[in-house]
């Protein structure tokens, strides 16, 4: 039996899966190949694609988990999105795991009528098993340059190159993403970090504070994110051990670096990650946000989602250079940019004295004008031009 058929045979979970209008040339299903799980921090393929969902079923396909044994598991996020997460046993080949994952997505496709369908590509390696498909329509939604990480494999770019090539739509997840991809495709459009303010927004006023933060004394300066090797932790020590008088509170997992190279002290207070429900209730006990980046390879392009959450809960933001903040956010008062541990320190500093009440004004319309709903429309509108041509 292969890899995903006992599974798709058995469950409960294809019993629930909602059932496509199957209108005669009409796309019913989008297929996401993507190099992050659904479970983890809860960022740009979590707010599209739950939009998506209204619109299509919706299979978000993870990279494999490695086990005892081959399996495919089916988790429902909704009546029209479903996780699919393929577990291949401890040892086996590149070889055999291309094939096992090619296997299951044909399965896949067979077992729920997926006829006419999207492929929606976060990470370029995928093609390694999937590039069999004939898609209505492919997108590569390009939200991080992956081959400037630690540990990217090394055919990373000769596989978004084939990718491009086969490619519809390009969209990128900042504009030095698009000012790097839009020499390379005929159809890229650039889409930032966009915010569900709504969600953020009761932050600035008083919410209960969680109870593993509830005894660290203020001013709190916060981060949230995933602490990994784009974080610069000489600067956070640094700044840390000068002001012991701040406490310094970070959410989320660490990856891909040792925990016991991060910079300890009693003013440093790593809380793990947490829901994305719960963030608001965290936001609100902070004074200032940071976004400590390195400035390296991996940071080159980013355009980190937190900024405008940070600013929807009404928090001061202090980050290094980052070029997707600074030309998007660095001509506001509540967000200020500092590199040295002495200007990072000056800058934390202002923001805890220095009243903005009045400087929120073009914030808060901006934020509320680049909602995820407006990025999401924007997307769909440009999909829903290119498969009208296709259909034709």
């Amino acid at each position: 039996m292969s890899l995903i058929s006992r599974e798709l045979a058995n469950s409960e979970v294809v019993k629930n899966v909602k059932s496509p209008d199957l209108s005669a040339g009409e796309v019913t299903d989008l297929i996401c190949f993507s190099h992050l799980r659904w479970n983890f921090v809860y960022q740009r393929p979590q707010h599209l694609l739950n939009r998506a969902s209204q619109t299509w079923r919706v299979w978000f396909i993870e990279e494999p988990i490695y086990g005892n044994e081959n399996r495919v598991e089916l988790r429902p996020i909704s009546e029209t999105l479903t996780v699919v997460v393929p577990f291949l046993k401890h040892g086996t080949s590149h070889e055999d795991a291309v094939r096992e994952q090619r296997a299951a997505i044909d399965q896949l496709l067979d077992q729920h009528s997926i006829h006419d369908f999207i492929a929606w590509y976060y990470t370029p390696m995928a093609l390694t098993f999937s590039d069999h498909l004939t898609p209505r329509l492919t997108v590569y939604d390009c939200m991080d340059e992956l081959s400037a990480f630690l540990g990217a494999p090394k055919s990373l770019l000769d596989k978004e190159k084939a990718l491009l090539n086969r490619a519809d739509l390009v969209f990128t997840g900042g504009m030095s993403l698009y000012e790097a991809k839009k020499t390379r495709h005929a159809s890229v459009f650039a889409f930032p970090s966009s915010i569900d303010y709504r969600h953020f927004e009761p932050a600035r006023h008083s919410l209960p504070a969680p109870a593993d933060i509830r005894e660290i004394a203020g001013p709190r300066i916060g981060f949230c994110g995933v602490i990994d090797e784009r974080m610069n932790i000489n600067l956070l020590g640094e700044v840390a051990r000068k002001r012991p008088d701040w406490q310094f509170v970070l959410l989320g997992p660490v990856v891909k670096i040792n925990p016991a190279h991060l910079p300890k002290g009693p003013n440093l207070h790593y809380l793990g990650m947490k829901s994305y429900a719960d963030l608001p209730t965290y936001f609100s006990q902070w004074d200032v946000a940071m976004m400590p980046f390195a400035l390296n390879e991996a940071t080159r392009y980013i355009s980190p989602t937190k900024t405008p959450e940070y600013l929807a809960a009404g928090l001061p933001v202090v980050s290094t250079s980052i070029q997707d903040v600074i030309s998007t956010y660095g001509g506001w008062a509540p967000v200020l940019i500092a590199d040295s541990v002495e200007a990072f320190e000056e800058a934390i500093d202002k923001a805890l004295n220095h009243t903005m009440a009045d400087d929120w004004v073009a914030v808060d319309e901006f934020l509320l004008a680049n909602s995820w709903d407006t990025t999401w429309e924007a997307m769909n509108r440009l999909i829903q031009a290119r498969m009208t041509v296709a259909f034709q």
